[in-house]
Formats: C-alpha cells, sequence, structure tokens
C-alpha cells in the first residue's frame, strides 16, 4: 500500500472498526436507529445543499465511541451522492500528507478524520484556509530558494470525529459550521439495533433476549452488535433454534457482563478506588496504574459510561466512588470516612 492510499483508507478507520462491523452499519439516515434529533436536522442540511448545489459545511461529530459517529461520516456521503475520503488524524504527520489528501479530493466530496483532536498544530494551520478559502499554501523548495504556491481546492465538507472535544482549540472548533453531538441511546432504541443485527446476520432472537442484550451494552451500538455475535456463538454451539432469554442471560454470565453492563474492567476500577484509596478522591493517573490500563482508555472508554451510571463522580480532587457503586459491588461504605465524602459529593 503507497504512501496515499495508508492515508485515505475508506475500508477500514484505524481503532474504530473491523469489516464485520462495517457489514452491519445503516447505509441511510432513515436506516440509522437513534440519534432522532441529529438525523432529522441533517436531512434539511443535506437536502439544503442539493437543492443549492454547493457543498454541505464542515460537520463535527463528538461523542463517547461506538455511538455511530463513523457511520454517520459514511451516510453523509451516501445521502450527498458523494465520494467520502476517511483517515485518521494521527497517521497524519507531516504537511504533505495532508495536502496529498486535499488536492485529492474531487468537488463536494466528503473527507472524513477520526480522532480529529489528535492533529498536530501544524497540521491545523494548514487545514484552516482549506475549510474557509478551499485553499492551501506549500512550501517549494528548502533555504533561499524556497517558494510558497497558493493551490486552490475544489469545493468539499470535512467531517471530524472526536471522543475529546475539550482538546480541540477553539481555532478549529469554531470552523466547523454544523456541531452535533452524539448522546448515549436508550434502551429501547439498543433493543431495536439488537434485532436488526440478529436479522441481518440471519438469527432468530426473542424480544426479551434483544432487551437484555440492550439493558448490558452500555448504552452504546457497538457494544450491542459485538454481544449480539457472542451471545450467538453460545447459541449456536448449545444447538439453540433461537436466541432466548435464557441462553442470552447464561451468556452473558460467562462474558463477566452483569446486570448494569459493567464488564471486569469496570469493576476493578470501582474496586480499586473502594478498596485501594478509601473510596477517593484519587487521580487518574494512579487508577490506572492500580488497573493496569492506559489513561486515555480509562478517560474515553471506562470513566464516561461509570459517571453516566452514577457509579463515579469527577471532583477538583480526583475520582470517587458513589455511594451507587457500594451498593452495585455490594461493599459496606465505611461510616468513618461518610461525613467527608459527603463534604466531597457536595462541592
Amino acid at each position: 500500500m503507497d504512501q496515499f492510499s495508508r492515508l485515505l483508507d475508506t475500508a477500514k478507520i484505524p481503532g474504530e472498526e473491523t469489516d464485520q462491523d462495517a457489514s452491519l452499519r445503516p447505509s441511510t439516515l432513515n436506516e440509522f436507529i437513534g440519534q432522532k434529533k441529529i438525523t432529522e436536522n441533517l436531512k434539511v442540511f443535506i437536502e439544503s445543499a442539493k437543492m443549492r448545489k454547493k457543498s454541505l459545511d464542515h460537520i463535527l461529530l463528538s461523542g463517547p465511541p461506538g455511538l455511530g459517529k463513523t457511520t454517520l461520516a459514511f451516510i453523509i456521503a451516501q445521502e450527498l451522492g458523494v465520494n467520502l475520503k476517511a483517515t485518521s488524524a494521527p497517521i497524519i504527520d507531516k504537511a504533505g500528507d495532508l495536502a496529498s489528501i486535499l488536492t485529492g479530493l474531487e468537488e463536494n466530496d466528503v473527507l472524513f478524520i477520526d480522532e480529529i483532536h489528535r492533529l498536530s498544530p501544524a497540521i491545523e494551520e494548514i487545514l484552516y484556509p482549506a475549510m474557509e478559502d478551499r485553499s492551501i499554501d506549500i512550501i517549494i523548495g528548502q533555504g533561499v530558494g524556497a517558494k510558497s504556491i497558493k493551490l486552490n481546492l475544489a469545493p468539499f465538507t470535512l467531517v471530524g470525529a472526536t471522543t475529546r472535544t475539550g482538546l480541540l482549540t477553539s481555532a478549529l472548533r469554531d470552523r466547523f459550521g454544523i456541531p452535533l453531538r452524539l448522546n448515549y441511546y436508550e434502551p429501547e432504541e439498543l433493543r431495536t439495533i439488537a434485532l436488526r443485527t440478529a436479522g441481518i446476520m440471519g438469527i432468530a432472537m426473542d424480544d426479551d433476549a434483544a432487551l437484555e442484550i440492550a439493558k448490558r451494552s452500555r448504552r452504546t451500538p457497538r457494544i450491542v452488535n459485538r454481544i449480539v455475535r457472542r451471545v450467538t456463538d453460545f447459541s449456536v454451539v448449545m444447538k439453540k433454534g433461537c436466541v432466548d432469554l435464557e441462553i442470552t442471560r447464561y451468556a452473558l454470565e460467562r462474558l463477566d457482563i452483569d446486570e448494569l453492563g459493567l464488564d471486569e474492567m469496570d469493576r476493578r476500577i470501582l474496586h480499586s478506588i473502594i478498596e485501594k484509596y478509601s473510596g477517593g478522591p484519587v487521580g487518574l493517573k494512579t487508577i490506572a496504574i492500580s488497573v493496569g490500563e492506559e489513561t486515555d482508555t480509562l478517560e474515553d472508554y471506562y470513566e464516561p459510561f461509570l459517571v453516566q451510571s452514577g457509579l463515579l463522580k469527577r471532583t477538583p480532587r480526583g475520582r470517587m466512588a458513589t455511594m451507587s457503586a457500594y451498593k452495585h459491588l455490594g461493599i459496606k461504605f465505611n461510616s468513618s470516612i461518610e461525613e467527608e465524602q459527603q463534604a466531597l459529593f457536595e462541592e
């Protein structure tokens, strides 16, 4: 694979999905389940751009991993009837990389940059005029003989995806005309996704089984799809004609996913905070060392769901396990630190 192909790989977005995930992806906004307000607004923006025969404004998709940011980028290009070129910010490490991508775009194409918060400042500086003026300046040669050449670009739409909006510079964030934040899904939406996934895989699944999977999927479609595949494995091996509630609960128990959707690492995080640090507050780096995980993984993947579930609280002094976490893990709250904990909760 040459350098340009490595930068623009529409089949696989680094760290984002597998080929099997891609086969389950909806291809239109009407097929997309959940995020109703976002999809309804996108329909208006896309139709307006098509009627005006203009490129769609640049779009920023933010939110926790697995909620459908990459899927929406593909759908936007599909609905516009244009090509989509996809890449990931960490592999754009030279100005020439971005210049190659931008000059290779055709009129009204969609350029999808995953993990856009990880762009280097030098790359961002090139992106600004491309987004606003549809042009870039490139340097030819070196030293006193170097010359700056301005290249005009075809109209295009940049779709950026990020799990860390706070790490985006304000200069970059403000250049997106359509900022959209994806939120966690409701159980009924996830139940529909589970049934859809099972149908695509040619597997019969009961409504009760689909709802059970939905309740234990961290309110995230990507995890629903993963659990459906694993539960299906158990169903096939145990020669079940249909994925029912019994086999689903058995499989989830074997997968170590509890009734709230917590897995082994979630519980290790909470146990570490409670048992090693008296419930907190404790810093993220300390927690990461205690459980043997990267801080970015904890902050991007595990922490948002634990906070949303009311099991973890972020305070100015560090992370704290809530009363609900003690109750869920069956650990008695230490009355000797109760007043101190309560004071911190109220900060």
